[in-house]
């Protein structure tokens, strides 16, 4: 089973800065990727920013320069993304969800997994 759990989401006022986390946890045999989407009430899901696993970052034109994303492991076999948020606008305001392209052992093509979500309120 594998489990991507988010956190670090709230309330900030535009100008500010928030740091998302994401850990994916569970029968990982390889994780491809990790990417962080939103979505802003009445809007379709979009990818905010995302990370190979060799670490090549990739961002959505209006997040370039005030978003930034990055990997890491612990000890406890967690990987971890994270996500640090600056100059926040009112228009970052959303659900922030976590998803990754994994493969839980050799013979698995792989799929898919999402995180619950994390919300994420800008006021102007």
């Amino acid at each position: 089973q594998v489990q991507l759990v988010e956190s670090g989401g709230g309330s900030v006022q535009a100008g500010g800065s928030l740091r998302l986390s994401c850990a994916a946890s569970g029968s990982i045999f390889f994780l491809h990727n990790m990417t962080w989407y939103r979505q802003a009430p009445g809007k379709e899901r979009e990818l905010v920013a995302g990370v190979s696993s060799t670490g090549s970052a990739n961002y959505l034109d209006s997040m370039k320069g005030r978003f930034t994303i990055s990997s890491s492991s612990r000890e406890d076999a967690k990987n971890i993304v994270s996500l640090q948020m600056n100059s926040l606008k009112p228009e970052d305001t959303g659900v922030y969800y976590c998803s990754s392209f994994i493969r839980r052992n050799y013979a698995d093509s792989g799929m898919d997994y999402w995180g619950k979500g994390t919300l994420v309120i800008v006021s102007s």
